[in-house]
């Protein structure tokens, strides 16, 4: 076999005009042959140790992602903020990029590749050509034991929520085989969720309510008078009906929703609702009016007969 094969041309289309040195040998790259092009001047560039590329020009993002693989060794895979960024999901800003690699691999990290032996290899993965990523649920997990702030974990839950990249079943799962180091952080995120919480702004209004001592309300329950939908507000205290947005472009899609929520005020006072709203702003420097505001409202407010919330799926 040589390079000009068809398989060896379409196994440097998969992998990105990358081959590892023992993939070299067997298509039938000499010792010398493959000295001779990775020296200076040479036509293929040595971006890992036993890893070369074969094309000129600076490694792409997706050329560095293989290159990693091939360092790591066979079944490796692709987790943490690049796996998030192949699924356009909010990731930390780092050049590294994480790779699993079987518990009894040796190998040490190198450059910007950073291996993470596991006893729990993923059992299914997603490919780009011969790119591996684990599925989003295992890279949100791995992500969020490295993210400080449970604001960021909050966001990085929401936005794989609504863009349908993982379930909450998915992310209970990935929590019950996974590592419990620290987790924390994630699993807190992650029983908001299944309470109703859809976004980093709701969790911040379910803190702030937590910490007020204010009653519990239900999340993005939908409401219905009579059996016709009214609306589903991201906070519901059905004891004196009233609800409470927070109204954010960012994390309400699509954008019409977003609109659409400012409109719906008409629809619930009509019903005897009383609508709150609030911007994220204003949770985090006017804590103490956002809750006067809620506590007066419930104060003030009644059951109304006929209105029937179902708890957010």
């Amino acid at each position: 076999m040589s390079l000009d094969d068809k398989a060896a041309k379409q196994l440097l289309t998969d992998q990105r005009g990358l081959l590892s040195r023992a993939q070299a040998l067997s298509l039938g790259v000499s010792r010398g042959a493959l000295q001779y092009r990775t020296a200076p001047g040479g036509t293929w560039q040595r971006v890992l140790p036993g890893v070369y590329l074969t094309v000129a020009g600076r490694p792409t993002r997706e050329q560095l992602e293989m290159a990693a693989l091939l360092y790591g060794g066979p079944v490796s895979a692709i987790t943490g903020p690049a796996a998030l960024r192949s699924y356009q999901l909010p990731a930390p800003n780092t050049s590294v990029i994480d790779v699993l690699v079987p518990q009894r691999r040796q190998r040490s990290d190198r450059s910007f590749v950073a291996l993470h032996r596991t006893r729990r290899m993923p059992r299914a993965v997603l490919m780009s050509g011969a790119i591996i990523y684990v599925k989003p649920a295992r890279a949100i997990a791995d992500t969020a034991r490295d993210l400080a702030r449970l604001s960021d974990v909050r966001a990085l839950v929401a936005d794989a929520i609504q863009r349908h990249q993982c379930t909450i079943a998915e992310l209970k799962a990935e929590l019950a085989e996974g590592s419990v180091r620290d987790s924390a952080r994630l699993r807190s995120v992650v029983a908001e969720v299944a309470a109703g919480i859809r976004s980093a702004p709701e969790g911040d209004l379910r803190d702030l309510i937590v910490r007020s001592g204010l009653p519990m309300p239900m999340f993005n329950p939908s409401l219905f008078l009579d059996g016709k939908f009214l609306a589903k507000p991201d906070a519901w205290w059905p004891q004196s009906s009233v609800a409470a947005e927070v109204d954010s472009r960012q994390w309400h899609e699509p954008v019409d929703r977003w609109e659409a929520t400012m409109a719906r005020d008409a629809v619930l006072g009509a019903a005897g609702i009383v609508a709150l709203h609030f911007s994220p702003r204003q949770l985090r420097t006017e804590p103490q009016q956002v809750v006067q505001r809620i506590a007066g409202a419930l104060r003030n407010g009644r059951e109304i007969p006929g209105i029937v919330a179902r708890a957010a799926a």
